[in-house]
Formats: structure tokens, C-alpha cells, sequence
């Protein structure tokens, strides 16, 4: 379901900097978009309203954060909240990932989060689920001689899919799996929007952890 438009929202999107506007115009040089270039860069896919990738910067200032987030008014929401907090080494992106290969070169990201998409639940709908394998070559091509994927959502079959789709090819290694986050011992969890919604109604959260290794 489409969130309503806040009327506030072209502002805030022409504004804000922590927006990248250009996001070709980085390619290659993500770096220097920050203060401390020689920091990690993780990045979020679908970071929704913010509270995760803000939280992960706040706690972890040795790392440097992207988020993409291709619905207007939801990274609008997020920009907001990025201005209350002293984030400096967070940007975001509103842009789509389908054309996430335009914005980056080889090796420019060390991480990255996929956290509750679109389980895309008919069959024919497989190919657009963010873990399926084209997706997951996509994610290599960000990547250096290695990287990771953090993985969690609250649809079983999706988690299962992804599961799957990891162990089919031989450049991943899983870790950390968990059919049950909140009752599991993982510590330094933290939570999106929607995983407290989930988790709060008595849902299970899914987690993985895919390492990359060229």
C-alpha cells in the first residue's frame, strides 16, 4: 500500500542534504562523499523511514552509510529524522535498485542490508524478489574480493526462497541463521519500523547472514 503524500515532502527532498541528488555523479568516488573517506561503506536496501540505517550510523561512526529508498515520501520521512540526529556518515538515495550497477564501481561497498522487502508471493514474481539470483550477481558487482549480506524479514517463504537461492551458488557462505530472532541469543539487533510492528503482533523474524567470497 502507497503511503499518502505529505505536502511537505518536495521541500524536504530539494533541501536536505543528506539527499544525494545525482547519484551517477558518485560513481567511483563514494568515498569522498563523506567527512572520513577511509571508513567501510555498508548500505541499506529499501531504508524505508530511517530508523535503521540512522541508528546503525549513530552507534557504529567508523562506518560510512548509503541508503536507497525509491518511494518520495517514505525517504522524505527518513530525511526528517536523519536532521534530528548528528549523522554525518549517512547519506540516502532515491533511486531504485534495478539500476544500482549505474551508481557504483566494483568494490565500493562492504555490506549490505536487505531488510523486510517485498516478498513478491506468486511464482511468476520471483525474479523481482531482492534475493533472487540475478539480484544476488547484481550485489557481487558491488562488492570487492568479498562482502556480505544481512537478511530479515517476517515471510517464512521468502526466507526460505532466499535461503535457497544462497546455497545455490557456492560464493556464499551462511551464517547466523535464525527461524526466530527475538528469541535467539543475537545480540546488538536493530529493529526497522516494520520488524517492531511484526514482532510486537508475535510474528518470528527470519535472519541470515551471506558472506561473498570472490
Amino acid at each position: 500500500m502507497r503511503m499518502r503524500k505529505k505536502p511537505w515532502a518536495a521541500e524536504e527532498l530539494r533541501t536536505n542534504t543528506h539527499l544525494v541528488q545525482n547519484a551517477e555523479e558518485n560513481r567511483g568516488n563514494w568515498k569522498e562523499l563523506f567527512s572520513s573517506s577511509a571508513n567501510p561503506i555498508h548500505m541499506e536496501i529499501g531504508c524505508g523511514k530511517g530508523r535503521f540505517i540512522s541508528q546503525n550510523a549513530l552507534k557504529n561512526p567508523n562506518i560510512n552509510y548509503l541508503g536507497i529508498e525509491r518511494e518520495e515520501t517514505v525517504i522524505a520521512m527518513a530525511l526528517r529524522l536523519l536532521n534530528g540526529e548528528p549523522n554525518s556518515n549517512v547519506f540516502l538515495l532515491g533511486e531504485d535498485i534495478e539500476d544500482v550497477l549505474g551508481f557504483f564501481e566494483q568494490g565500493e561497498i562492504e555490506r549490505i542490508y536487505i531488510n523486510f522487502c517485498d516478498p513478491w508471493p506468486r511464482k511468476k514474481w520471483a525474479k523481482r524478489r531482492l534475493t533472487y539470483r540475478s539480484f544476488l550477481e547484481r550485489y557481487k558487482l558491488l562488492f570487492g574480493d568479498t562482502g556480505e549480506i544481512f537478511f530479515k524479514t517476517d515471510n517464512r517463504d521468502l526466507f526460505e526462497f532466499s535461503l535457497n537461492e544462497f546455497v545455490a551458488d557456492k560464493q556464499w557462505q551462511l551464517s547466523n541463521i535464525s527461524l526466530n530472532l527475538h528469541e535467539s541469543d543475537f545480540e546488538g539487533n536493530i529493529m526497522t519500523e516494520y520488524e517492531e510492528k511484526f514482532s510486537s503482533s508475535g510474528m518470528p523474524i527470519y535472519r541470515l547472514e551471506a558472506k561473498y567470497t570472490k
